[in-house]
């Protein structure tokens, strides 16, 4: 119970900077679709670009995050030598990208369409390669259990990246007509946002000097690399897998419905989904402290029994969340401009295939503890070709929707494979009928608010609120137990 208070605590401190971070990243959303007009499809080219960052940045990491944990954790292991050959394997790969893409860049650009503006691309590729390099130096702060110390750098990264927004998007324009402001365009405001992340991400880096210090290319071990990239390279095809299961549609939206429609349609999935972000920042808050607790505590019973526990209590919370966005999506909605608003119907799917991820992560860790991780990178290409099958067969018929639908049908094979195969290698005690109880709770609850017709903006939110409120009394109710030793501890401790 004590490593389930950790695991409890560690969440909510790696929780402020993911969910307060990306609530404040919020901000944003309605500053871009505010000034980048959906018809223009601007917000199109900035979430087909992010598509791509996402996938590089699993491709220059290449599962060495996983790899860190597991060598670190093992008997006898040499943490430092450990954390500087995958520190140096990954900074050396990253730099290679840059320096190619770079000399490269004109190609390059014109292939992924943007050959008028290669400059998108040149910052965007730096920006990524600081993050693969950043990824292992976060991984030291999890594994040495700095999440205070991993909060205020991605908190601070926050900051600095609303502050320099805010400047470009409003105050800017104010003073375009001062001499010093003469570098100001406002036909730019595209490439702005990718040269104020650059900008960011390069001083983020200072702050991990004292990390930087304990890297010494004196204890690079070329005969430990082998090992970690052994393990590694499926965590790698399953990590390419992934990243397509959430990127694969915004990449390839513009191949299956090219020219400025598509550019526009994207634009409206890209701003709308980011309602939808709330699941993701709960999911990765969760895995930044789940994944060294579990690798901490083996195979054994116990542990087995917490992972169990652990996904009821996932699943729970993220369908509450799940609720709380389905309930009041009237208020939610103002995020964004009212021209991207059409997209709205696409943000209970995504929310839906969030969750899905979540559990595929929690079910993960059978092949990762067990090393069969080319179970993994199995898995993860078969829900990425069922992915990509259902956007490649239903975009030209119903546009962004096929996105939401192919995630869905993407995560949900992974999961279902997943549980099956893993009971198999490693059987975890998954209490498998309470947690289709749950779904099927929050599904007809939010069946009842969508069937429900009310024309009174706060009647529908009162109403909306009631169904809520019946939720999380059905969960109260049937964790009834759980709930009675919460309250005696804190009544005891009175």
């Amino acid at each position: 119970m004590s490593s389930l208070k950790k695991l409890l605590s560690d969440s909510v401190v790696y929780g402020l900077s993911s969910i307060v971070g990306r609530f404040l990243n919020y901000l944003l959303v309605p500053l871009y679709t505010y000034h980048i007009s959906a018809a223009s499809g601007g917000y199109g080219v900035v979430t087909n670009v992010y598509a791509y960052t996402a996938l590089l940045l699993v491709i220059l990491t290449f599962g060495m995050e996983t790899t860190f944990f597991y060598f670190a954790n093992r008997e006898g292991a040499d943490v430092r030598r450990v954390f500087s050959t995958a520190l140096g394997a990954v900074g050396s790969v990253s730099m290679v990208f840059v320096l190619a893409v770079l000399a490269l860049l004109g190609p390059i650009s014109s292939a992924l369409g943007y050959g008028t503006h290669p400059q998108y691309i040149a910052a965007m590729a730096v920006v990524v390669a600081f993050d693969a390099f950043q990824a292992l130096l976060f991984a030291r702060l999890r594994y040495e259990n700095k999440a205070w110390k991993f909060a205020a750098l991605k908190l601070a990264f926050i900051v600095m990246n609303i502050g320099l927004n805010l400047f470009v998007f409003l105050l800017a324009p104010r003073l375009q007509h001062l001499p010093m402001m003469q570098w100001y365009d406002e036909q730019n405001n595209v490439g702005y946002i990718f040269y104020v992340n650059l900008i960011c991400t390069a001083l983020v880096t200072f702050g991990f000097w004292r990390e930087l210090k304990d890297f010494r290319f004196s204890f690079f071990n070329i005969a430990l690399l082998k090992k970690m990239l052994r393990y590694a390279w499926p965590l790698l095809v399953f990590g390419i897998a992934g990243i397509l299961n959430q990127v694969a549609d915004k990449i390839l939206f513009p191949y299956l419905m090219p020219g400025p429609e598509g550019e526009v349609q994207l634009g409206i999935y890209g701003a709308c989904v980011k309602i939808a972000m709330i699941m993701a920042m709960i999911t990765q808050a969760f895995r930044y402290a789940y994944e060294p607790f579990v690798f901490a505590g083996g195979r054994d019973s116990k542990s087995k029994e917490s992972q169990a526990l652990v996904m009821k209590y996932f699943v729970m919370f993220t369908l509450f969340a799940f609720m709380v966005v389905v309930c009041y999506m009237d208020l939610f909605k103002y995020i964004i401009q009212s021209d991207y608003w059409e997209g709205l119907r696409a943000v209970p799917i995504v929310m839906m295939a969030e969750i899905l991820m979540g559990i595929y992560f929690n079910l993960s860790f059978w092949y990762k503890l067990t090393a069969k991780t080319y179970w993994g990178a199995i898995m993860s290409v078969i829900g990425c070709i069922v992915l990509v099958a259902v956007n490649v067969a239903l975009v030209p018929r119903i546009g962004y929707m096929a996105c939401a639908w192919g995630g869905l049908a993407g995560y949900g094979t992974c999961v279902l494979l997943s549980y099956f195969i893993g009971q198999h290698y490693y059987r975890v005690p998954y209490p498998v009928a309470t947690i289709f109880g749950y779904f099927a709770l929050a599904l007809a609850l939010y069946a009842a608010s969508a069937l429900v017709h009310i024309d009174n903006l706060w009647l529908r939110l009162a109403f909306n609120t009631l169904l809520l409120l019946v939720y999380l009394a059905v969960i109260l109710w049937s964790e009834r137990a759980m709930v009675r030793r919460v309250v005696g501890k804190l009544l005891h401790r009175g």
